[in-house]
């Protein structure tokens, strides 16, 4: 990849319905201005109509309808190079949507309609064996017998003739079989209509996590690969398009070979993959691609902002509060492991019956080796899988492992067959070779391959989307590439990480906030700061009962709600209940403790939304909002130092639509609303006015404009000298030197451009401010960025955060 190749930041742009390629256009002055050189666009391919995110594609020959079309696409690409920039496409290669009606989808239609013997077949993840050529879809809103009278047959002329009914939904009908009377034309198709929630555990085709309106590609068959790509290979050779995201590479077969074959035919374009590492993991040396998306990076820079200490006050404070138990949001390990166990029990529960069928059709096969009974072989995998502690290994079909996969796995079978009180040689060694890949045969490498899928889904589901709605002392720490039981970055290990990443992957992507991320950076970071003060948040937290009771609140159904509702509120700073209500509702259903998505108790959640809405968004708002302003100036230092460090530390910033303002928003959907000036419950105008004065000279005016304009001066700064920021520019750490130090992290790029910022303020203030401590400058005449000053040789810290947290100098 040539460094001319690279972008110097590129901005991300939730492109929907409500924000389409036109919208986008408009919009490209002023993000030129601001000093992007890439628009990062959502996915751009049709997807199911309405769709707000684009993750769900029904059909990959086409740039979708609702946005422009392939014209309006092209007419932005080339609106966003008249003034300087190019952009960036998000793709999905690992699933496709199951839509309602199932026709908009045209490969799996033709694949309902003929079942095995369609040119299409391939396409799919299908495991046609386990219902006889059939393939479930758990799309009834009750058992089958009940939704008979639901059923008809029906003209419908955009599906091209004849077709099944039920409410939106069609399914293709074989031919000859319209006419029969409808239970025997239900037996005669090649899909099994059945009640949503046999998906759990019948389900025969691989899909998105637990979301079986996605269901796999195969994208790893040369034949599949072209024509799903065909498409956007199209738009880079046109040069409409200049690079790629790739969304959730741990679902593919092959992720190596995947991105192999996508660098090839892409002619190395810069991709990036959304690949979620945990601290110490690597990204596979063998990837063909820039690097991550950056939610390695993300864990680094909010680790420099919380306090290690604080955090394990919190940590008791909270267990003492909720008086959970340990495995229930008490303790962050067992908290995982409980969730792991409850996931991969029942909500993956085909997928381990998928595995160990597979399993089994291997054990026939070898000589002398009797069956295990199918509870000890699903009893097995699911004690190996639990263990497994990063997203997935990278196991080829056949092997060998790697050492770092091979020895991580042998741990996950040790810990497993302790748990299950096996002897060696028994069902959890068998399952430990086949998911290193020591056994022959199709079956074998199916298994392999299937093993290392589930983890990632297992993974994702257990920890992010369970125990992150558990265990919530500090909500800042139960992020997406977040660890709560690492919660902290020292200096060094930052500068380290750094190092790595500039030697490894110069250009790889970071980011601080995605479509994706549980909350704003602006959030995390305002919530990070009671890390620094924990005693204060025990004491306000511990009055809210008493203050509830006071004033007559509806009751929290438990301490844990109370907590996380009060916390979040403080992280939003002002708590609206149509933002506030939604997301405590998401919390609780996720955390899966009293209700759940799917198993909804209704008097409790009635019970959570009148509390929420009555008490942090009712007689509590303001008491909330006092809260939260204490935190503010410290926030504040937290929230431009980690933009600081995002903008100018080694790789590629993605900058998420908004952030170059303070953005206090929650998870989907309240991150992903159209790109029209309204950002959580703050709507701006005259934003490209206020970029023109800052960047004119005038002073910002408050915490508002002080992150626009660092922004804006850090990426034009990027844009402008790629020899300083781009891959070949060196990285520097500097130290402070005095009693304070550990409360600046600075560096050096390209031996021109110098970052100093603050952390830990609160402490800080506490401790007595910089008092004598001092940066010593690199030889030169060092000229601030972000005010007027200049500076030379050893210069106080307390001089040069006199007006700002934050200093940018180049010479």
């Amino acid at each position: 990849m040539s460094e001319m190749a690279v972008p110097s930041a590129t901005y991300r742009i939730q492109v929907q319905p409500g924000f389409t390629f036109a919208q986008a256009a408009a919009a490209a002055p002023y993000l030129a201005r601001l000093g992007v050189s890439h628009l990062h666009l959502s996915p751009v391919l049709e997807a199911v109509p309405g769709s707000g995110h684009g993750y769900d594609v029904v059909d990959h020959t086409r740039v979708r309808a609702e946005l422009g079309g392939e014209q309006g696409l092209r007419d932005l690409s080339r609106t966003a190079r008249e003034h300087g920039m190019g952009l960036v496409l998000d793709i999905v290669p690992n699933h496709m949507a199951v839509p309602a009606p199932e026709y908009l989808n045209g490969p799996l239609w033709a694949v309902l309609r003929d079942g095995p013997a369609s040119g299409f077949a391939d396409w799919f993840d299908i495991d046609w064996a386990a219902l006889g050529g059939k393939v479930l879809l758990p799309v009834l809103g009750e058992p089958l017998p009940d939704a008979m009278g639901a059923l008809s047959v029906v003209r419908d002329k955009a599906a091209g003739g004849r077709v099944l009914r039920y409410y939106d939904h069609r399914f293709p009908l074989r031919p000859g079989t319209e006419s029969l009377p409808m239970p025997q034309l239900l037996e005669s198709q090649a899909y099994r209509l059945a009640y949503w929630r046999t998906a759990r555990t019948d389900l025969n085709y691989r899909r998105f996590f637990t979301i079986s309106d996605l269901i796999a590609v195969r994208v790893e068959r040369p034949g599949v690969f072209e024509a799903t790509h065909a498409t956007v290979l199209r738009l880079l050779r046109d040069g409409v398009a200049d690079g790629l995201r790739v969304d959730h590479p741990d679902g593919l077969a092959d992720p190596a070979g995947y991105l192999r074959r996508l660098a090839e035919a892409s002619g190395g374009r810069w991709t990036v993959v959304e690949k979620i590492l945990q601290r110490d993991e690597p990204l596979p040396a063998g990837w063909a691609c820039a690097g991550t998306t950056g939610y390695d990076a993300l864990d680094r820079i909010d680790g420099l902002f919380t306090d290690p200490a604080g955090a394990a006050e919190l940590d008791a404070f909270h267990r003492a509060y909720t008086r959970a138990d340990d495995d229930r949001g008490g303790r962050w390990a067992p908290t995982v492991r409980r969730a792991a166990h409850r996931v991969v029990t029942v909500d993956l529960a085909a997928e381990v019956a998928r595995l160990r069928r597979a399993a089994e059709r291997v054990r026939a096969g070898l000589p002398g080796a009797g069956p295990y009974p199918p509870d000890v072989m699903d009893d097995a995998i699911r004690e190996v899988l639990v263990r497994v502690p990063v997203y997935r290994p990278y196991v080829p079909p056949g092997g060998p492992a790697g050492a770092a996969d091979e020895a991580m796995l042998e741990r996950a079978a040790l810990g497993a067959g302790r748990a299950l009180g096996q002897q060696p040689g028994g069902a959890v060694d068998f399952v430990r070779d086949l998911a290193l890949g020591r056994c022959a045969g199709t079956d074998a490498d199916d298994f392999t391959v299937r093993f290392a899928q589930v983890a990632s889904a297992l993974h994702a589901k257990s920890v992010e989307d369970t125990a992150f709605y558990r265990y919530t002392p500090l909500l800042s720490l139960c992020e997406v590439g977040r660890d709560p039981g690492r919660p902290a970055t020292s200096p060094a290990d930052f500068h380290a990480y750094c190092a790595t990443v500039l030697r490894e992957r110069p250009a790889t992507g970071t980011v601080l906030s995605t479509h994706d991320t549980k909350r704003s950076a602006d959030l995390r970071l305002r919530l990070a700061v009671l890390s620094e003060m924990p005693e204060a948040w025990q004491e306000w937290l511990g009055a809210r009962e008493v203050r509830e009771a006071e004033l007559d609140c509806p009751p929290a159904p438990n301490g844990q709600v109370r907590y996380t509702a009060y916390q979040t509120g403080v992280g939003l700073g002002f708590c609206h209940p149509d933002r506030l209500v939604p997301a405590v509702l998401k919390a609780v259903r996720e955390a899966g403790l009293y209700t759940t998505w799917t198993e909804q108790d209704e008097g409790y959640e009635k019970a959570v939304a009148e509390f929420v809405e009555h008490g942090p968004c009712g007689v509590q708002v303001y008491e909330v909002g006092e809260f939260a302003a204490l935190l503010r100036p410290y926030a504040t230092a937290n929230s431009l130092g980690a933009a600081l460090l995002h903008l100018t530390m080694p790789g590629v910033p993605d900058v998420y639509q908004g952030t170059e303002f303070p953005v206090h928003t929650l998870v989907d959907p309240d991150n992903r609303a159209p790109m029209t000036g309204m950002s959580g419950d703050v709507q701006r105008f005259g934003v490209a006015g206020t970029l023109d004065g800052l960047l004119a000279g005038q002073p910002p005016r408050g915490p508002e404009e002080a992150k626009l304009r660092l922004t804006a001066v850090a990426l034009r700064l990027r844009r402008d000298h790629p020899q300083w920021f781009g891959p070949a520019g060196a990285y520097d750490p500097l130290a402070a030197d005095g009693p304070a130090a550990d409360h600046c992290v600075a560096f050096l790029r390209g031996g021109s451009a110098l970052t100093a910022v603050t952390r830990l303020s609160r402490r800080l203030e506490q401790a007595g401010g910089w008092r004598d401590t001092v940066l010593p400058l690199p030889p030169g005449t060092w000229r601030s960025r972000l005010g007027t000053g200049t500076y030379q040789g050893r210069v106080p810290l307390a001089e040069l955060f006199a007006d700002s947290p934050v200093a940018l100098l180049t010479r």
